[in-house]
């Protein structure tokens, strides 16, 4: 028995395999062959799927602006850092 070299299947490919199982119309094992795929591996793909789903909804809508707020508030500190540095340096005699 020979040992298939391992594959990388691309989110595209991922995404209709895991949709087609999501709709039902054939049964995991029918997808598995016709895709040449584990049924193992497309179970994961649809749960990962179905998991994911509230994403493209808006469901990460929050998190991004908390991230961007919180970028917004570190580069406000390190503009006030760098000032500081500066001024202290120049108090310091540093800037020669």
């Amino acid at each position: 028995m020979t040992r298939r070299k391992r594959r990388n299947h691309s989110s595209a490919f991922k995404a209709k395999v895991a949709l087609a199982a999501i709709k039902g119309e054939r049964t995991v094992a029918e997808l598995a062959e016709q895709f040449d795929v584990h049924p193992n591996q497309i179970q994961d793909w649809k749960r990962r799927l179905a998991e994911g789903a509230e994403d493209v909804f808006g469901g990460n809508a929050v998190k991004a602006q908390h991230d961007e707020q919180e970028v917004e508030k570190l580069h406000a500190k390190i503009g006030q850092l760098a000032m500081e540095n500066d001024f202290l340096s120049k108090v310091l005699g540093r800037d020669r």
